[in-house]
């Protein structure tokens, strides 16, 4: 029985992700990050290669306890200036066929209501070709960002994720029946209203009492990490 072994860049949308200092070389191009034209030449050059995917990381907050301060951050670019990671998915995958994206996205800030429609969004751009990297966070400084003091603890953040992905299976998988669009342009009918459900949620963290707002995607649920 022969083995595979799946291909998958790793970068992130900022200058310095762990290979801090290496956009003062002469040949670096990182700190291009924030231009649409960087992306897509990754996403080429990869899909060319060979590769499966492109796998992209992401952080909420900036590293600042090294002297106290975020300055030793900001001076060597250690993943401060960092752009959201979602938006280069679609730039990507517009000049590409095969490579799978999967996008980090901390859980924690996020409602699930919105961010579903997000992820929704991005799988039908794709055509069914993204997935999450799901994460809870680890810095305070997110936190503080977010009018908190400190971060949750480790197990209060995972049972806010279990509830948060409860509810995000439910707007995904139960709201929207596959044949609830007909796309029927003589009788002007989009949807089928009685196969479009309302989602029902009422729980410790999250309350949700509304229909999915994106149609079935390619996955309906991405790639989950």
């Amino acid at each position: 029985m022969k083995k595979q072994i799946r291909l998958n860049a790793f970068d992130m949308n900022c200058v310095g992700h762990i290979q801090h200092g290496l956009w003062t070389h002469p040949r670096d191009r990182s700190t291009a990050y924030n231009t649409i034209e960087y992306w897509q030449h990754l996403a080429r050059t990869a899909e060319r290669g060979l590769f499966d995917g492109i796998f992209l990381a992401d952080i909420v907050g900036v590293y600042d306890v090294y002297k106290g301060s975020p300055a030793p951050s900001l001076e060597n670019a250690v993943q401060v200036p960092v752009n959201d990671p979602l938006l280069v998915v679609p730039v990507m995958a517009a000049v590409t066929k095969h490579i799978g994206f999967g996008v980090t996205a901390n859980l924690t800030y996020e409602t699930p209501y919105l961010f579903a429609r997000r992820m929704s969004t991005l799988d039908h751009l794709t055509g069914g070709r993204v997935g999450w990297n799901i994460v809870t966070g680890y810095l305070d400084s997110a936190a503080r960002s977010m009018g908190f003091k400190a971060q949750r603890e480790h197990d209060d953040r995972y049972d806010v994720a279990d509830e948060f992905m409860e509810v995000m299976y439910k707007l995904w998988e139960g709201s929207w029946d596959g044949n609830a669009v007909v796309r029927d342009r003589e009788r002007r009918f989009y949807a089928r209203p009685d196969r479009v459900h309302r989602v029902q949620h009422a729980g410790r963290h999250y309350n949700v009492d509304a229909i999915h707002l994106s149609e079935p995607s390619p996955q309906r649920t991405p790639v989950l990490y």
